[in-house]
């Protein structure tokens, strides 16, 4: 059980592992698979189970008229669980701690994790960056 809401571990197919992200979308999981393996970090993808929906009301007809058959509920957004095999790894404190790189060779930024830049600009503290 994690000690904070920070530092999430679970089991994913099998292997203990520190959870990266939930309910990511399949973009995000490679832009996330590519940089945590180049920073040597085994990445484990899981499907994120659908959430249980509550059955709808069944709406009120006339008398005699006939019921219409409930709408079917619209499908799940496909997302996925990230976690890495690496229990002990917590994004906030290697993005903050400046312990990830990016291919290139920067250190990655939290305006680079979170995908609002393409380029990390790790030159320039993040309370000086004007964007």
């Amino acid at each position: 059980m994690a000690i904070n809401k920070n530092h999430e571990f679970e089991e994913l197919n099998g292997v203990k592992c520190a959870i990266v992200e939930k309910n990511v979308r399949p973009e995000r999981v490679e832009f996330l698979k590519t940089l945590l393996t180049f920073n040597k970090l085994e990445v484990v993808v899981v499907p994120t189970p659908a959430p249980k929906a509550a059955p709808a009301a069944a709406p009120k007809a006339e008398e005699g008229a006939p019921v219409p058959p409930p709408a079917p509920p619209p499908p799940a957004p496909e997302t996925f669980t990230v976690g890495v095999t690496d229990y002990t790894f917590n994004s906030t404190n290697a993005i903050f701690g400046r312990q990830l790189h990016t291919p290139d060779g920067h250190v990655v930024t939290q305006a680079y994790w979170k995908q609002q830049e393409s380029v990390s600009h790790d030159d320039v503290p993040y309370y000086e960056f004007k964007g």
